[in-house]
């Protein structure tokens, strides 16, 4: 069943893209490297394909290192570097940085061949929302420019920014796109949090993350709750997790909302180690 919604700064986010494109020399898409297809945004794609890209894998420290591997791998195949990255690494941000002054001195270098006078490259960052486009900026900037937060749709409108001498970046608002014609990525985009909460049944998310879990990752669940990978029915995982974490409500019974809360926040703290919730396969 498709999801839908289509919030109207979204729309005008876009035709801000559109317009803003020709001022940039390359693209730089930022992903979540737990879901690096579902979080592209299918619906900048025509947009952005006239354009050289590069694209960022975020939270790798919360990824399938293999998965991070193979996914990279993915997009070079298709002609665009990748590089997976976690903010609070050095080392990563100057791998960013590196990464986009190459991609940035293929366009200076046709417009000197045409007698244009050097200057800096320029770039659009765009992401979907809370796939950490703010803090990733901040870093590259090395002060605090865009607001953060844990809450998809931080930022609002167009900013500039410098990064050393290398090159100058326009941030645009996280985007999505008007509806998930596949359930299982607006799933995976709300088990790793890039959507909001309510517009999906927690439970819903939660018995997809332990389905998957229990088919790619079935050591990461019996190491974190009593569940035999030989479980099926869903209700008996629930209230077998419940249990021994002590989710339950007056008269002892399992509270299936906290199950679900106490699940999801294990997925994305990492409690439940490095996974990635789709595979270049498939």
């Amino acid at each position: 069943m498709p999801i839908q919604w289509f919030p109207g700064h979204m729309a005008k986010a876009r035709r801000e893209v559109e317009e803003k494109l020709k001022l940039v020399d390359f693209v730089m898409e930022l992903v979540d490297a737990r879901a690096p297809l579902s979080s592209q945004n299918p619906m900048l794609h025509q947009v952005l394909q006239q354009k050289s890209k590069m694209v960022v894998l975020m939270k790798k420290d919360l990824a399938d290192n293999k998965q991070t591997e193979n996914w990279i791998s993915y997009f070079k195949e298709r002609s665009i570097p990748a590089v997976a990255i976690n903010v609070n690494e050095k080392a990563d941000i100057k791998r960013v940085i590196q990464l986009a002054k190459e991609l940035g001195q293929e366009k200076l270098n046709r417009l000197m061949k045409k007698g244009i006078q050097p200057r800096p490259s320029r770039a659009m960052i765009v992401g979907i929302p809370n796939v950490g486009k703010s803090t990733l900026i901040n870093r590259l900037a090395n002060r605090k420019i865009a607001k953060t937060g844990d809450k998809p749709g931080v930022t609002k409108q167009q900013l500039w920014i410098k990064v050393k001498n290398d090159f100058e970046l326009l941030d645009t608002p996280g985007i999505l796109w008007p509806k998930f014609e596949d359930e299982l990525v607006g799933y995976r985009l709300a088990a790793i949090g890039t959507i909001k909460d309510q517009l999906l049944s927690m439970q819903d998310i939660v018995a997809f993350v332990i389905t998957y879990l229990q088919k790619h990752y079935p050591e990461r669940l019996e190491e974190r709750y009593p569940i035999d990978r030989e479980m099926e029915d869903m209700w008996e995982i629930f209230v077998a997790i419940g249990k021994q974490r002590g989710a339950l409500e007056s008269g002892g019974h399992v509270n299936i909302d906290k199950v679900s809360d106490l699940v999801i926040r294990d997925l994305r703290t990492g409690r439940l180690g490095n996974i990635t919730l789709e595979t270049p396969e498939g």
